[in-house]
């Protein structure tokens, strides 16, 4: 499990990459609470490569659940781009790639799980500052939610704060209705260079929908 850094189109690490000082996370929290994240972590999310630069992380799925709702959940919002994982193999490789988007300001993720048999699946989402909370997450079709981030036993994690449709310059609510329920997105720092990124989906009414964990191993500083 490695990590890169990708200069455009190349494949390999390029020494000419400048990493710049990110305090777009930092500002989301409190000093405090910022001051209690594991030094690996703060450096992850303390990083930035120029704008159309990206850093590519390498990791194995080791864990997924998921519930009958949750599985049928997985396969209808593949409508609006799949933004959920919808397959159940693990120890298969996932590659997480963050890109700076020079336009908005944000980030752009791209995240790849290998299966074990036929085509990979490949979820895209675009990472914006901006909004009530502060963060935004973009999954295709102008559906997006917000994110609180908050610091909980050294861990970072992100939580949904509401979802909603963007028409043109306005942002209109999702009811509840139509929405998964709490996304909650944690990465955790496992020492050695290695972290683990867990995603979980849980409904108020239905419980526990989805899971998906992998752990990622940073071997390039």
């Amino acid at each position: 499990m490695t990590s890169a850094r990708l200069s455009g189109l190349g494949a390999t690490p390029s020494a000419h990459i400048r990493l710049l000082d990110d305090r777009r996370f930092h500002a989301l929290l409190p000093d405090e609470d910022w001051g209690r994240l594991p030094l690996a972590t703060w450096r992850r999310f303390s990083k930035r490569v120029a704008d159309g630069d990206s850093v590519v992380y390498v990791g194995v799925v080791d864990e997924v659940f998921f519930s009958d709702i949750g599985w049928w959940l997985a396969q209808a919002v593949r409508m609006i781009g799949g933004p959920l994982p919808t397959g159940r193999d693990v120890g298969v490789p996932m590659i997480v790639s963050v890109t700076e988007d020079a336009a908005t300001g944000g980030q752009t993720w791209t995240r790849i799980c290998a299966r074990k048999r036929g085509f990979p699946q490949v979820i895209h989402s675009a990472k914006r500052f901006a909004g009530p909370t502060g963060l935004e997450e973009y999954v295709g079709f102008g559906i997006s939610m917000a994110l609180r981030i908050a610091v909980e036993g050294e861990a970072l994690t992100f939580r949904s704060a509401g979802y909603g449709l963007q028409l043109g310059r306005l942002w209109v609510p999702l009811p509840q209705w139509l929405t998964p329920g709490d996304l909650t997105v944690t990465h955790r720092d496992l020492g050695a260079g290695a972290f683990r990124f867990t995603l979980d989906v849980i409904h108020p009414r239905y419980g526990a929908l989805i899971h998906q964990s992998a752990v990622f191993r940073e071997t390039v500083s």
